[in-house]
């Protein structure tokens, strides 16, 4: 039975390895410290954040959510903790919640590694403070206990640090904030909440995987597009949630119907669906052979059309490879952890090392690492072999929007009659399946602002080594994104402003311009820079004050009420102290009411600002024109390589769709 903890009260724990289940509602950075029997944490290497989410024993989330799973092993934390604290914070300049008594009170629970609850504890009573220490584990009489706390702090994290004798606790908290802020911005958004609430169980090939390694813990039903769990929730990979001696292979998945052995064949039957009311029914696979699983489908989520059927199916392809190598990583990590105990323990006894029995147990606790780091393989490409089976009859039924330039129903595109669900901008992959692209989806309109970065990527194989090529190859990449915003609205909704001072892209603007799907001429030069942003922030001023007055419908006559964006070339060139502050302005304010920015820059450029520009560039979505691994999913925070949606080289496909969606201007304009 769960214990349900009031504060100050405490429980006993019977096991070591644990997860601690967070709920809070909003986006929430999720921390914990370790401390000795006086509850003093020692150093910042004692404690567990998003930028430094691993220790000995635990492992937090990786960036705020609004759901989290952390993963607890007490018998592998060190000697000298006696204390465990957990700890919440609301994540600072981002614009979200300033205080706890604003938000919905955070809910904790302490659970077994099957998901069963041992004791939860409600947080209330909350106001001005941004920062809790929720729960303790703490050791007393070599026996591990729960304690429910609820110590808010109005001073936020640096305050909760100083309390518990944290060196440079300020310090600390700020690197965990800019930590935090920097995975929201290079965070992949997830699916906003569906009117139809569905579930994409999916009947996974290979779940021989503990329920910390992507197990029936993921597998709720959600609220929000997930098929596994709500939006936005991260969860940490969990070495430490099997039984002693237990390998992730031994450990079984509860609410599976069943689980075919390693090395079985694929089960692609389609997923388990439940809604509030029946959306028209998806296409179903054809009959299987005889003793042979069904072959998947495209469209097989749920959803009231097709073009919702296949976003949804998408994302749910997103998050089950983030969810499968999470598993993996996980098992690996177990499986070698477990290898270093065993030989800890053979090298700490002095009689095994005489003779042979000390190398007779290294070489059985190796044969086990092996052994299980193989099921850990099996069970990761039996799940990729599905996912691919997936992808190769998903990609070919894509819609213009979601499809790459590749593919053949650009040939048939005809300017559409209203704006789809969402837009392609790329794929991603992870480097466990290299082969295996997952469409890049972001949903329409456009809730923030565009940046293809023309600087040097991180992770760039030399092949650009020219600045200007890399510029080029940028400018080229962002025509091919205002492209697809062009082509995914109908005729007179979508209107596209360019500014490039220097007339730098000016070879590469030449498909738009030529077309005639611009506003106008490419603004050059500094009057031009600053007559765009003039009429842009002139035109959130007055949309923004229309809707606050209640009044959106007495616009001016012949007020274009059409979705604007502003393309910006080579910043800051060409751009004062003034139109650097309305640029920031648009980014911010612009999205709110339907003027949007894509910024073609080398944030290194713009380096004399300082930090002013900052929020700028974390308010953008970062693209390269090359591939680059800095993009993170919004379930367990992985690093996802990003490709680019490029044109094909010698393709007339970006003329053709240009070409409609000029005509259907001219069409809409008589």
């Amino acid at each position: 039975m769960t214990a349900e903890l009031v504060r100050g009260q405490n429980h006993p724990l019977s096991q070591a390895r644990l997860e601690i289940r967070v709920s809070a509602g909003k986006p929430v950075v999720v921390g914990a410290t370790l401390g000795d029997e006086h509850g003093k944490v020692h150093g910042v290497e004692w404690v567990a954040h998003p930028g430094a989410p691993t220790l000995p024993g635990l492992e937090v989330s990786r960036q705020a959510a609004a759901d989290h799973r952390l993963a607890v092993d007490l018998d592998a934390v060190p000697e000298a903790v006696h204390r465990v604290t957990v700890l919440l914070a609301l994540p600072s300049g981002v614009g979200g919640p300033l205080s706890f008594g604003v938000v919905a009170a955070p809910f904790v629970a302490v659970t077994a590694p099957d998901g069963t609850e041992i004791a939860s504890y409600t947080v209330t009573g909350l106001e001005a403070e941004s920062a809790v220490v929720v729960l303790e584990l703490y050791r007393r009489q070599g026996a591990w206990k729960v304690r429910a706390v609820g110590q808010g702090y109005a001073g936020g994290l640096g305050e909760l640090f100083a309390d518990q004798g944290v060196p440079q606790a300020q310090q600390l908290a700020s690197s965990i904030n800019e930590a935090v802020a920097q995975g929201l911005a290079r965070s992949v958004a997830a699916p906003p909440p569906r009117t139809a609430d569905g579930d994409r169980s999916r009947q996974a090939a290979a779940p021989a995987l503990g329920p910390d390694q992507g197990g029936s813990p993921y597998a709720t039903q959600d609220q929000g597009g997930s098929p596994y769990a709500a939006p936005g929730q991260s969860t940490a990979g969990t070495p430490a949630g099997y039984p002693a001696g237990a390998s992730p292979a031994d450990s079984s998945t509860a609410g599976q119907p069943t689980t075919p052995t390693v090395g079985g064949p694929i089960d692609y039957s389609p997923p388990r669906r439940q809604n509030a009311a029946p959306p028209p029914p998806p296409p179903t696979a054809p009959p299987a052979e005889p003793g042979q699983p069904a072959r998947p489908v495209a469209g097989d989520a749920t959803g009231w059309t097709m073009e919702e059927r296949l976003y949804n199916q998408v994302w749910g392809m997103f998050e089950d490879l983030a969810r499968t190598a999470a598993a993996y990583r996980s098992a690996v990590d177990f499986a070698e952890s477990r290898m270093e105990k065993e030989l800890d323990q053979v090298l700490s006894d002095p009689r095994s090392r005489i003779g042979g029995q000390g190398d007779a147990a290294r070489e059985a606790a190796r044969a086990k690492h092996a052994q299980l780091v193989d099921q850990a393989q099996q069970a990761l490409d039996r799940d990729i072999a599905q996912l691919a089976a997936e992808a190769e009859v998903v990609e070919p039924a894509l819609p213009p929007a979601y499809a790459g330039w590749d593919n053949p129903v650009w040939h048939g595109y005809r300017v559409p009659m209203e704006m789809p669900m969402a837009l392609r901008l790329g794929e991603l992959h992870l480097p466990e399946a290299d082969q295996l692209r997952v469409p890049m989806l972001v949903r329409l309109p456009l809730e923030r602002g565009l940046w293809v970065d023309s600087g040097r990527t991180g992770s760039s194989d030399g092949s650009f080594a020219d600045s200007h090529d890399l510029r080029r190859l940028a400018m080229e990449t962002a025509v091919a994104h205002v492209a697809r915003l062009l082509a995914a609205h109908p005729a007179g909704e979508f209107t596209v402003h360019v500014a490039d001072p220097a007339g730098s892209g000016a070879q590469e603007l030449v498909p738009l311009v030529q077309s005639g799907v611009l506003a106008g001429p490419p603004a050059v030069g500094a009057a031009g820079v600053a007559d765009v942003l003039a009429r842009l922030t002139q035109r959130v001023d007055l949309v923004q004050m229309a809707v606050r007055g209640g009044a959106a419908d007495s616009l001016p006559p012949g007020f274009d009420t059409s979705q604007q964006l502003l393309v910006v070339n080579d910043f800051p060139h060409g751009f004062d102290d003034r139109a650097v502050t309305q640029l920031r302005y648009l980014a911010d304010e612009g999205p709110a009411v339907g003027v949007h920015l894509m910024m073609v820059a080398d944030r290194e450029d713009a380096a004399g600002y300082g930090p002013l520009l900052d929020p700028l560039w974390r308010s953008l979505l970062r693209l390269t024109p090359v591939a680059d691994d800095h993009l993170a999913d919004p379930w367990v925070g992985h690093t996802w390589t990003y490709e680019p949606s490029l044109v094909p080289s010698g393709s007339q496909v970006l003329q053709h769709v240009l070409t409609q969606v000029a005509a259907g201007r001219r069409s809409w304009n008589q």
